[in-house]
């Protein structure tokens, strides 16, 4: 199982690597040849930073379209930042003061990710116009998160590997060492999970984290009349 998830753990790493590169530069190269920001919209750079900002950490769209909603989406992030913070102690041999004292409120946060997974989760069930349009990929993707986020309480609260061997031997792959893993059925289909969204993640929806700062309808500033938008080389030029 060392070697498994060593070779795993690498494949999945140079997978999402590549491909959230590749979807990335081709976000970064594709044109925009109009300018479509959604109103209002600020005419000023600073005021595009701005709203973006607002998007990105607040959600703000979301929170003018629906409120329950944006509760359960923010929450969830905001959950997830500390959840991952958390881990980082198992890639660092001396990680830093403040993650230890994060620590408390990380594995707090754990409860209001999985409410907040299994209400967006519901939403799709129950709420018709939005089970029309949801495919198997969001039901997927949202009962593997769930799952990986399950495992984790499980083990936290009941089933708790021996964690100095965990962090020896991500911080050993890290080095490109290999260290003995726990013998630990939980834990290993807690990382299975982990691989498996590390492979899918450039295919799917997920990558909105990423694509929101190329949104054009975001990062455009309303400004068409002062400065005329004029692409050097549009996809619309090249089909004639």
């Amino acid at each position: 199982m060392n070697i498994f998830f060593a070779i795993a753990f690498y494949f999945a790493a140079a997978v999402m690597t590549l491909g959230l590169g590749h979807k990335v530069f081709q976000y970064w190269s594709t044109p925009a040849p109009f300018r479509i920001p959604i109103t209002p919209a600020p005419s000023t750079l600073p005021g595009v930073v701005l709203r973006m900002m607002a998007e990105v950490f607040l959600f703000k769209s979301l929170f003018k379209a629906n409120k329950w909603i944006w509760i359960l989406g923010w929450v969830f992030h905001a959950s997830l930042v500390l959840v991952l913070l958390q881990h980082i102690v198992y890639f660092q041999k001396q990680p830093a003061i403040w993650i230890y004292q994060l620590q408390p409120y990380s594995q707090l946060a754990a409860y209001p990710l999985i409410i907040c997974l299994s209400g967006l989760l519901l939403r799709r069930f129950l709420v018709d116009r939005i089970r029309y349009i949801s495919s198997p990929s969001d039901f997927i993707m949202l009962f593997f998160l769930i799952a990986i986020a399950l495992s984790g309480l499980l083990m936290m609260l009941f089933w708790q590997p021996n964690v100095f061997a965990v962090q020896q031997y991500f911080t050993g792959l890290l080095r490109l060492t290999l260290n003995p893993l726990p013998n630990h059925l939980l834990l290993y289909l807690h990382l299975l999970l982990v691989v498996f969204l590390l492979l899918i993640f450039p295919f799917s929806k997920l990558l909105h984290a990423p694509g929101i700062f190329f949104s054009p309808t975001l990062n455009q500033a309303d400004n068409a009349r002062q400065k005329p938008h004029r692409p050097s080389k549009t996809r619309f030029d090249n089909n004639g």
